[in-house]
Order: C-alpha cells, then sequence, then structure tokens
C-alpha cells in the first residue's frame, strides 16, 4: 500500500470536488449550509494558499486520490484558523489516512500562528467526530458566530 500526501495542485481540483461531493451525500450534507455547496470546492487549489495562511492536503492511495482535509482562517481571523473539508472515499477510511491528514493540518496551523482551531460536522459522521475528539477538539454548545455551515449540528474547538 502507497500513500502519498500532498498539497492540493490545480490537476487535483475536479477529483477532490467530485470526493467532496460524493462523501457529502452519503452522509446528508447536501445543499446550502453544508461545506460541499461552498463556492471554494469548484477550485480548491485557489483557495487554498499559503499566501492566505491556508493548506489543503490531498491523500492518494495506490496512486488513486481518495481524499483531503484542509485548513483555513475562520472568518479571516488572525488567531482562530478552522479545520475544513476532511473527506475521505469509503474504501480508504480506517488506515489512519483521517488522523494523519488533520495531525498535518493542525500542525502547519501552528506554524501560522493561531492559537485554536474550530471545526462543524454532522452527528452523522460519528467517526470523524471520534476522531477530532481524539485529536482534542471540545464540544460547544453553538456554532461560532459567523460560520458558513448553518446546516451543521456538531461544533468543536481546540486550543492549539
Amino acid at each position: 500500500m502507497t500513500i502519498l500526501i500532498e498539497p492540493i495542485l490545480q490537476e487535483h481540483d475536479t477529483e477532490i470536488r467530485a470526493i467532496i461531493k460524493a462523501v457529502g451525500a452519503e452522509f446528508g450534507a447536501v445543499g446550502e449550509g453544508f461545506g460541499p455547496s461552498d463556492p471554494e470546492v469548484d477550485a480548491m487549489s485557489q483557495y487554498y494558499t499559503a499566501g492566505k495562511n491556508s493548506l489543503y492536503l490531498v491523500a492518494t492511495l495506490n496512486g488513486k486520490i481518495v481524499g483531503g482535509c484542509g485548513l483555513a482562517p475562520f472568518n479571516g481571523s488572525s488567531t482562530v484558523c478552522e479545520l475544513k473539508k476532511l473527506f475521505l472515499l469509503e474504501e480508504s477510511r480506517g488506515l489512519g489516512l483521517g488522523k494523519t491528514l488533520s495531525e498535518q493540518c493542525l500542525a502547519f496551523a501552528r506554524t501560522q500562528g493561531f492559537s485554536s482551531c474550530y471545526l462543524d460536522t454532522l452527528s452523522s459522521m460519528a467517526s470523524a467526530i471520534k476522531l477530532y475528539e481524539k485529536l482534542g477538539f471540545e464540544h460547544l454548545d453553538k456554532a461560532l458566530d459567523g460560520t458558513e455551515h448553518g446546516k451543521c449540528d456538531v461544533w468543536m474547538l481546540k486550543q492549539l
């Protein structure tokens, strides 16, 4: 098994868009208020660049792109970032890719000077929630003000 994790490139955009939309649909994240409907999904490589204090990592398994995970400032904040769009195809789940991707994004966040990391997700994504808890994210009672994803029902924050 060969695993490659690398920053997103323009040539990854089409496949990552398809994965985000397909996995989102699998868990009911369809339509306005869910991450897969964000405008950035159409051209992830343009939104996640070092110049914007952001990063999106793509995971490849045996030569096939199977998912990714990103990090970006939350609402332009210089202190709070957001773990974004961790989506993996079913065939690649359970291999530790979600943990590796998340840890690399959080390490990047620390280098950018962020002091905390926010995320929102769906209660239907139970495996992801367990991962986030193991990574030290704590549950919040409500979304942070300014979240784009009003239909999410789980909100978490981690001190970096």
